[in-house]
């Protein structure tokens, strides 16, 4: 059960950060799930101790991973967007 709460959450953080920056996570729900956990992580290796600010859901610090899911988002949209224009 656990391991289904921290894939929502992950997904649920990918959606905030799509909504956030007005941008669509390619392949849906799959790309927010995507998107929040390596937020997560792109977190977690940027803000070092201050990752664990915030509160807590399933294991996943909310505002730190918020943080690296908007990151990801805006540098995937500017992966794709340059490769469209290939």
């Amino acid at each position: 059960m656990g391991f289904i709460l921290y894939l929502i959450v992950g997904g649920l953080i990918g959606w905030l950060a799509g909504l956030i920056l007005g941008k669509d996570v390619p392949m849906g729900c799959i790309g927010n799930i995507i998107a929040g956990i390596i937020g997560s992580w792109i977190a977690g290796e940027l803000l070092g101790g201050f990752s664990n600010f915030g509160p807590d859901l399933a294991g996943i610090h909310i505002i730190p991973a918020l943080i690296g899911a908007i990151i990801f988002v805006f540098l995937l949209s500017l992966i794709l967007k340059a490769a469209k224009k290939k």
